[in-house]
């Protein structure tokens, strides 16, 4: 079994934040605007480096620091202005009336001077992340493996699945 990486120390953290932190005063200089600091948690696993979260009233930057371990340099220069530009979009235009990464997203990219690719491109070896747990569907011409999140999509009477082969629904058949 490989060695798994350590995450970054609480120095590095620091280094992330500030920088974090530096992208949202350039911002504010950008656009004439005052932009409340967000909270920045290094509690994000998996193969995201980094995600911009919204839960009701409060707002908060997730980073990896697995990731952030295995390649400090490059998320620096990329994940750090990727999130805190959703950050920005978000105060500036609210999360309903924009796509994650459209237009609004790539100008403030463009106006840090950061690349504007949506995700990156990272060798996990050495990283924790989540096994996601699949459930048995059947439907007329074999069996599917659907996620958590679409089972539980399902379960809540959201949505309904149909095979792309025979265009029978899909049944849950148990775990």
């Amino acid at each position: 079994m490989l060695p798994m990486i350590e995450p970054i120390d609480k120095p590095q953290q620091a280094l992330v934040t500030a920088e974090t932190l530096r992208y949202i005063r350039l911002a504010a200089d950008l656009y004439r605007q005052d932009f409340a600091p967000v909270p920045v948690d290094f509690d994000l696993k998996g193969s995201s480096a980094g995600m911009f979260k919204v839960q009701r009233q409060s707002t908060r930057i997730r980073y990896n620091p697995w990731l952030f371990a295995k390649y400090f340099e490059e998320n620096i220069s990329g994940t750090v202005p990727h999130e805190v530009a959703h950050y920005i979009v978000h105060c500036r235009y609210g999360l309903h009336r924009v796509k994650p990464h459209g237009p609004e997203w790539l100008a403030v990219m463009t106006d840090f001077g950061a690349d504007p690719s949506v995700t990156g491109d990272f060798d996990l070896t050495g990283i924790p992340t989540r096994a996601q747990r699949r459930f048995r569907y059947l439907c007329g011409c074999r069996e599917h493996a659907v996620s958590t999140r679409r089972h539980n999509t399902v379960q809540r009477g959201r949505a309904r699945y149909e095979c792309r082969l025979c265009r029978q629904e899909l049944i849950y058949a148990g775990p």
